[in-house]
């Protein structure tokens, strides 16, 4: 059985229909599971960081996708989960952000904890002090720290000199944190995800197409990456991810032929085509580079009838952007990644998956800091 703290807890039956149970104050209402569950048992995972999904176990990752499940549930009920009361964290952000800001805030909130926020005008962090006496500083002030950035060395060394859990928003090599939402949507559409095809379109290098080919790994995936081949993923990464799929019968597949990448796939995901921090400059030669791999209905087609489209988001489907005008008189791009008709048609699941990373990113915490 495992027990969630606070008014609220639930009970788990492993492998049959269960009923669930939520104890609040002196009533006892009783739900029935909508369909046959599986759960992960005996998992702690408590003062942990999350720094890359490179170290958890999937027994691991999967305790996580069945707490975000629960606590989505939750949430939809309108029952209290405010379990992580008097507790405190840290945003510290280098780089600016929607879904991540308000997932960890909304989402530390509903724990009940205080948030807060500082960006890289606010604090002293690399420039009048140095990153590891910032992190004992906000050690011994707040029980976790959320770090969105650049280099991946920074939020590692967050970790290792603060001495509580230190969650990574997103970093140039890693966003495991939207990988969980990513997962869990697929979950929602399809249930199991062991042996579903992801095919990732598009500049297979950058930090979510990394940490999309981790987690198929990890959860017995088919992960394509579809791109050119001078935008591929490491070889080191490549290689670690191949040995984690011979432990999990994942699939970790290369291509530069988008009919290969397409081909019975369930999921087909995309970025945009610049990243974060990137400068404008490159924007012509990744335009000419990666226009053959735009999400289209005619790349759609090709797909399993049954696939859905994810996007991290923001995305550039239309012209109702500064840089998607720009680019448009730049270029005479209507749309870039992925065309508007996919965006906005029956496929399109990117703003459930934007809904999931609140409740994957409360599992995190909680999980870490309970």
């Amino acid at each position: 059985m495992l027990f969630l703290k606070g008014r609220a807890s639930w009970l788990l039956t492993v492998r049959y229909k269960c009923t669930r149970v939520y104890r609040v104050e002196r009533a006892v209402l009783v739900y029935p599971c909508r369909r046959e569950r599986e759960y992960t048992m005996g998992v702690n995972v408590r003062g942990r960081s999350f720094l890359t999904l490179l170290d958890f176990t999937p027994d691991e990752i999967r305790y996580f996708l069945e707490l975000s499940a629960e606590f989505k549930r939750l949430k939809a009920n309108g029952v209290d989960h405010s379990y992580l009361k008097g507790k405190q964290i840290v945003l510290l952000f280098e780089k600016t952000s929607t879904r991540t800001r308000c997932a960890f805030e909304v989402g530390a909130r509903d724990l009940g904890m205080g948030v807060t926020f500082l960006d890289s005008g606010s604090s002293q962090m690399g420039k009048k002090e140095s990153l590891e006496d910032t992190a004992k500083v906000l050690g011994r002030m707040f029980d976790g720290i959320e770090y969105r950035g650049f280099k991946q060395e920074v939020v590692e060394e967050l970790a290792k000199y603060s001495g509580v859990p230190v969650w990574n928003g997103l970093t140039d090599l890693y966003h495991p944190t939207q990988m969980l939402a990513d997962i869990l949507t697929v979950k929602e559409e399809f249930g199991d995800v062991r042996g579903r095809k992801l095919t990732f379109f598009g500049d297979a290098r950058n930090n979510v197409a990394n940490s999309l080919m981790i987690v198929c790994a990890k959860l017995g995936m088919h992960f394509c990456a579809c791109g050119p081949k001078e935008l591929m993923p490491t070889d080191d990464l490549v290689a670690k991810c191949r040995e984690v799929a011979k432990e999990t019968g994942a699939e970790i597949e290369l291509t530069d032929d988008i009919k290969i990448g397409a081909k019975d796939a369930d999921v087909l995901y995309t970025d945009i085509w610049l990243s974060m921090g990137e400068p404008a400059e490159l924007w012509e030669k990744r335009i000419k580079l990666l226009r053959p791999y735009q999400v289209n209905k005619e790349l759609l087609a090709m797909a399993k009838p049954t696939a859905i489209f994810l996007h991290c988001l923001p995305s550039f489907h239309d012209r109702n952007t500064t840089v998607g005008e720009d680019i448009y008189e730049k270029y005479g791009l209507e749309a870039m990644e992925v065309t508007d008709d996919v965006f906005l048609g029956k496929h399109a699941r990117q703003f459930e998956e934007a809904e999931n990373r609140m409740h994957t990113i409360k599992a995190v915490m909680y999980a870490t800091l309970k």
